[in-house]
């Protein structure tokens, strides 16, 4: 019996549903797993484009969970009424305020959402009801301050809303907003049923226990930045038995060694050997494909590369003029690091070690090159409106980390010589 045709794109590079050659991993997939059983909040962490959010699509039915995707510009009380909204609540202004003096929400509970004992005619909730919806038992008044956690985790047992809720793309989040909604968070784990699956680029496991030491037992973290070598060659040998080709062993160890790990890179340069070989369907004969592995990687990574010369220039110039100029130093930095370093992650002490050595008014003060490191994210993310972040700072581990993985492929094939002298770094 022949085996069904599949597309190409359905199977390597990037797919907006789950790739069909997705590939288990037990320490994640499997940790993933377990942390669903256990009642807690999570965390699903890693570089950009490592596979978090296929994880989650792959492991959770979409039943089982509503979902959020995060705005660079909400704080918390907007953060609030968007899990609101996906739980099926209309949301309308009052002129009625809160004690914090923000103005009070009207939450209208649509029809799509119903609630058990109303059945099929559905129901209204608003504090500008009509007679009817008045006179009718089975049909609540609320009058919302959404900034308020209580009044939130109120709505959502009257919503009937599942119990898990994703917040993707969380690192988009304001920094204050961050840490007001880990606060937000004891309280849902406190007083509700409800467990928060918050996935986010960044490498720490302790990013919100840095904002609220509180969630400490409350909270699992799942890296899904970590792909072995066996499983990169599990994402190809699967994908090439569902198309009915085979890639030679030396396209394989050539991909695994320059893609730094990246499961995106080891995708992309899949399907370009394909579509350069004249495959885009499964095969009715198989094809061996073998191909110049490294100018496929290049070709790759320079499609971004308007996107990380702007980053360098933008980054340098920092939030706003000031005298120590220290992002450029930090830039600086990272183009002079080697390979292995960045992959790793930069110490604070090297990183000092390395701006005293070619800052002008050596020695910085400590607390100017601390200050910049922890609010390196908020200038990609506010100031130079980049996504996804390509240096995140790891405040437990004090490393500055690169979150973007083709992003140092990218840097390989530069003349990092040229780059200093372009950007006036030195």
């Amino acid at each position: 019996m022949r085996a069904p045709e599949l597309s190409l794109f359905d199977v390597f590079g990037v797919s907006r549903e789950i790739p069909l050659n997705y590939v288990v991993r037990e320490k994640v997939d499997g940790v993933f797993l377990d942390a669903l059983t256990q009642h807690k909040h999570l965390v699903i962490h890693g570089s950009s484009k490592q596979g978090k959010t296929s994880l989650r699509k792959h492991t959770l039915p979409s039943t089982d969970y509503i979902i959020v995707t995060c705005s660079n510009k909400w704080n918390l009380a907007e953060l609030h009424a968007a899990i609101l909204k996906a739980a099926g609540y209309k949301l309308e202004g009052t002129t009625i305020r809160t004690t914090s003096g923000d103005l009070k929400v009207n939450a209208k509970l649509g029809a799509k959402l119903k609630l058990p004992f109303i059945g099929d005619a559905g129901a209204e909730v608003g504090t500008e009801a009509s007679e009817a919806t008045a006179r009718s038992e089975a049909e609540t008044s609320l009058e919302l301050d959404a900034a308020d956690v209580n009044d939130i985790i109120d709505a959502l047992d009257k919503s009937n809303s599942p119990k898990r809720i994703v917040l993707e793309d969380f690192h988009y989040l304001p920094e204050e907003t961050q840490t007001d909604f880990a606060v937000a968070l004891k309280a849902f784990h406190e007083d509700s049923a409800y467990c928060f699956i918050v996935v986010g680029v960044w490498l720490d496991e302790n990013r919100l226990l840095q904002h609220n030491g509180d969630l400490g037992g409350r909270l699992l973290s799942v890296n899904a930045d970590k792909w072995t070598v066996e499983e990169l060659k599990s994402v190809m040998n699967v994908g090439s038995a569902q198309l009915n080709i085979k890639f030679t062993p030396q396209f394989m160890d050539s991909l695994i060694d320059g893609s730094l790990s990246s499961v995106w890179i080891v995708q992309e340069v899949c399907k370009l050997a394909c579509e350069r070989a004249g495959v885009y369907a499964t095969q009715e004969n198989c094809v061996v494909i073998d191909d110049d592995v490294p100018a496929l990687i290049t070709q790759v990574v320079n499609q971004d590369t308007a996107r990380y010369v702007g980053f360098l220039s933008r980054f340098a110039g920092g939030i706003q003029n000031t005298r120590l100029e220290m992002f450029r130093w930090i830039l600086m930095s990272v183009l002079l690091a080697e390979l292995e370093d960045l992959t790793r992650g930069l110490t604070y002490g090297w990183l000092t070690q390395t701006i005293n050595m070619h800052h002008p008014t050596a020695p910085v003060n400590a607390g100017n090159i601390t200050q910049a490191l922890q609010s390196t994210a908020s200038l990609q993310l506010v100031h130079m409106k980049l996504k996804p972040i390509i240096l995140d700072y790891n405040q437990t581990a004090r490393r500055l980390t690169v979150v973007d993985r083709s992003f140092m492929i990218w840097l390989q094939h530069q003349d990092r010589a040229a780059l200093i002298s372009e950007l006036e770094l030195s």
